[in-house]
């Protein structure tokens, strides 16, 4: 098989390579990115594209499989921008695969697409995709889910795969998570048990996670298994106050929604984060998945909890662990994050 990663150079991306190069199946790999890394996966071939307009037909032809998880989540106050990328670069990703004939394309859409569901039990992939329209994230991965509904009808010849995975999170991937999501001003080294003395209990605040390369062992069944539609990926258990509380050996402390999401609102519009309170609303109502269809279909069952990879993170988190990726690498934060606060905080894409 030739399989060909889109975005290649991410969390997601070097996962799924590094568990499709195990594979004596897959005999040839392209990691498509806009900067090449000089991180080497085996039988990998590196190339510079941009989906927002290089030509990608040349790039696809002759592929088995095309994975795309090519995605970015700032400039958050330039929802154009991040608009540009996601969905009309998406688009123009799903027009090469048809126009390169390539018979399998598997999406990594997410938890995010989903509209808003309950907290006290488990949905499937039928519960609707609307997203929430708030967020920007949720906005284009509910979009992008659309422009799929449209592309296999046309299309029917092609499997396509929609993987909904939770939060993906493990210790090389940590500098990045910090720098999309939490920002410059946030002290690593001292998010440790013993150090962090409380964490808030958020009511109605409940996520899963899974550890990264167990999400890319399910991309990777994704392309060698002739499956089709959607699959929840998420481990167990669902992470709430409680799981946290244990992790950092702290107590909790009740802490209103309201208050959250303002003190975020205005760290936000003051650039001192890179995350939009739109982000804390969508997880807010995110529902909680059912992922037994990854675990008959698939054969997929995560290797590691959620508390796992969570607990993982955190290491990375205070040991600045990276990945020697443009996307995931501590180089692109500059010495003392400066580049950070010099892109005003979640202003580069």
């Amino acid at each position: 098989m030739r399989v060909v990663v889109i975005g290649g150079t991410g969390n997601l991306g070097t996962n799924t390579l590094r568990s499709l190069a195990e594979d004596p199946a897959v005999t040839q790999l392209v990691g498509i990115a806009r900067r090449r890394p000089r991180l080497e996966i085996g039988r990998t071939q590196w190339v510079r594209a941009d989906i927002t307009h290089s030509d990608l037909v040349p790039l696809l032809r002759g592929a088995d499989a095309v994975v795309h998880l090519a995605w970015i989540f700032q400039p958050t106050h330039d929802p154009y921008t991040t608009w540009r990328t996601n969905v009309l670069g998406s688009a123009r990703v799903f027009r090469a695969v048809a126009e390169a004939g390539v018979p399998a394309l598997v999406y990594s859409s997410s938890v995010g697409a989903y509209s808003p569901g309950p907290k006290d039990r488990l949905v499937d992939e039928d519960w609707p995709t609307h997203g929430w329209p708030m967020a920007a994230y949720s906005r284009e991965k509910s979009y992008v889910e659309r422009m799929l509904d449209f592309f296999e009808e046309k299309y029917p010849q092609c499997r396509v795969v929609r993987m909904r995975p939770g939060f993906v999170f493990e210790r090389r991937t940590a500098t990045e998570q910090r720098r999309l999501f939490a920002g410059p001003l946030v002290p690593g080294r001292l998010v440790r048990p013993g150090i962090v003395p409380v964490v808030p209990d958020i009511p109605g605040l409940k996520m899963q996670m899974l550890h990264s390369p167990d999400a890319g062992r399910a991309f990777h069944q994704a392309v060698v298994r002739p499956v089709h539609g959607a699959f929840n990926l998420a481990a167990a258990p669902v992470i709430g106050a409680d799981e946290v509380a244990a992790v950092f050996r702290a107590r909790k402390v009740k802490v209103p929604a309201r208050a959250v999401r303002t003190l975020l609102a205005a760290a936000w519009g003051l650039r001192l984060v890179p995350a939009s309170p739109h982000l804390f609303d969508l997880a807010m109502r995110l529902p909680l998945m059912d992922v037994g269809r990854a675990r008959q279909e698939l054969g997929w069952t995560p290797e590691h909890t959620s508390v796992h990879a969570l607990s993982e993170f955190l290491v990375g988190l205070r040991t600045g662990a990276d990945e020697d990726t443009p996307a995931l690498s501590k180089a692109s934060s500059g010495p003392l994050r400066l580049r950070e606060f010099r892109s005003g905080v979640g202003g580069t894409p």
